[in-house]
């Protein structure tokens, strides 16, 4: 009998993180650098929330030069609450939370500690596996 995938099956594990106390610069710099768009944010070894490229981008601006990079902290752009599962969650409870609330990530807990995050982009190699899984692609012999 087949069961519910739990989030930690198609979850991002070991992901990067962010001190809060970090100048918004240096993630924006980091988010671009690994090519990423959700970075958890840490203080102390604490997991405290998650900051965005779209976060930075909203808060910098349209010419990215008010207010200045170096002087905001990424604990002044971050989201305090962001959507926190863990790693037993079934799969099908994210996913319907995730597009309840419009959510682009989630981050993977165990015992408090950051372990994982879940992003739209894993949701969708998830699905394109599950796709191909079910509909394999014909073997090749059939004519045209």
């Amino acid at each position: 009998m087949k069961h519910m995938p739990t989030i930690k099956s198609v979850m991002t594990p070991f992901p990067y993180s962010v001190e809060g106390s970090a100048a918004i610069r240096e993630a924006k710099e980091f988010l671009m650098s690994k090519r990423i768009r959700h970075l958890p944010v840490t203080e102390d070894g604490k997991l405290v929330g998650m900051v965005s490229d779209r976060d930075i981008k909203l808060i910098l601006g349209p010419d990215f030069a008010y207010p200045s990079e170096d002087e905001l902290r990424v604990r002044d752009v971050m989201v305090k609450e962001a959507y926190t599962v863990s790693l037993s969650e079934p799969l099908d409870v994210v996913l319907e939370h995730m597009a309840e609330h419009h959510l682009g990530s989630v981050l993977v807990t165990k015992k408090g500690k950051l372990v994982g995050v879940f992003t739209a982009t894993d949701a969708c190699r998830a699905f394109a596996a599950s796709l191909r899984t079910r509909f394999p692609p014909p073997d090749g012999d059939q004519a045209a």
